[in-house]
């Protein structure tokens, strides 16, 4: 089986980053700008008037979208869309987290291709032809979407959350510099550093072949990624800290960790996730870890050594003659983890109690209405994925 790997974004990392947003726009040649970005932060924090300050001084116009929540929401997609269009735009800067730069990929997906909603890429009613070029300033580790493929929307007509995944997507350039990310309050670096993780981990977990080397770049960033994320909550402002769980939110999502297996990876605890945040708009990272454990131990009998060495690896847990032993360890592991960091690993404990039949609505919503199963490592289909919310509701 061939892999690839394609990764057109121009990264810079390091102090000063976004002092050369100007340049790589006039690079681009964009004329036009919609920058696009998420709370007052951006604002309070002096960054929007650097951007606009670079931009200004390369002759460049721009018009500014800001609003975007956790879990963007289509309708300022479309709000987007349209402001875009009229302003005549050619170029979008996001400048924020992930949750931004989804926003930003929708816009731009509709703006290219115009012929209905944008929603139907979402939906899979259309695939995207196209899409306008993105730029991104980051300023919170999360979801690698600043080199990613792919673009989660929520819509509010029926509390949906849906992906896109299409390298037309891709950002032209991504702008990180740790610094951004000081004033991120520690509930949102927990929720990052768990979402990295998490991402590698659904790739680790696939059916078929592994390649070695592939195996041994994901251990390594998880183990860095758990001990950076730490040092990021003890002292906001640890540069290097903050540095690694940068850089590992963008090579955990870029495709990088998947090369050389024999299929893409599982993802079934993003699409069990999805529906808990189309509900209740939870915050991702959290929902992530609610679901994990229950998962994990629901799937790890189908090949326990796979659960055994990324605890040996992640963790240091010491390997004994029996691999389910093992694994149980290591699930353990992750759990007291991610609760050390003060993420959920219950539903409880996210603040969430859903009724039987909500539960039953949520794997519903998971399957597509009965049009698919999800997950590689194992396949899941109604049942199981009620078996999964059921056990995380504890």
């Amino acid at each position: 089986m061939i892999t690839s790997l394609y990764t057109p974004t121009h990264v810079l990392l390091g102090e000063g980053a976004e002092e050369k947003a100007g340049e790589e726009l006039r690079k681009e040649g964009a004329k036009k700008v919609l920058i696009h970005y998420g709370s007052e932060r951006v604002v309070t924090t002096g960054l929007m008037k650097k951007v606009t300050d670079q931009l200004d001084n390369e002759g460049i116009s721009y018009v500014l979208l800001g609003g975007v929540k956790p879990n963007p929401r289509v309708s300022l997609v479309r709000e987007g869309i349209a402001l875009a269009e009229k302003a005549g735009i050619d170029f979008i800067l996001a400048v924020g987290g992930g949750s931004v730069i989804d926003s930003a990929k929708a816009i731009a997906y509709g703006l290219y291709d115009k012929t209905g909603d944008v929603w139907d890429f979402y939906s899979g009613a259309r695939v995207p032809r196209g899409s306008y070029p993105i730029g991104v300033i980051l300023t919170l580790a999360a979801t690698g979407s600043e080199m990613s493929d792919s673009s989660v929307i929520t819509n509010e007509e029926g509390n949906l959350k849906r992906g896109c995944n299409t390298d037309y997507c891709r950002p032209r350039f991504a702008l990180l510099n740790p610094e951004l990310t000081y004033t991120v309050p520690p509930y949102q670096t927990s929720c990052g550093t768990a979402d990295i993780m998490m991402h590698t981990m659904e790739r680790y977990f696939h059916a078929g072949k592994t390649l070695e080397l592939s195996d041994n770049l994901s251990i390594a960033l998880l183990k860095t990624v758990a001990e950076n994320g730490v040092k990021a909550l003890s002292n906001p402002k640890d540069y290097e800290a903050r540095k690694n769980l940068m850089w590992a939110s963008s090579l955990s999502h870029n495709g990088l960790m998947q090369m050389g297996n024999d299929q893409r990876g599982d993802w079934s605890c993003h699409q069990i996730e999805h529906e808990l945040s189309g509900m209740y708009d939870v915050a991702h990272g959290a929902g992530l870890t609610a679901i994990w454990a229950s998962w994990a131990r629901y799937v790890y009998t189908k090949d326990p050594e796979r659960f055994a060495k990324l605890g040996a690896g992640v963790f240091g847990i010491k390997r004994t003659a029996s691999p389910e032993r093992d694994a149980e360890e290591a699930i353990k592991a992750f759990e007291n983890y991610f609760a050390s960091i003060h993420m959920p690993t219950s539903l409880k404990e996210l603040g969430i109690n859903p009724s039987d039949k909500e539960i039953d609505e949520l794997a519903e919503k998971a399957t597509f209405f009965g049009k698919r199963t999800i997950g590689a490592f194992m396949t899941l289909g109604k049942d199981a994925i009620k078996a999964i919310y059921t056990a995380a509701r504890k």
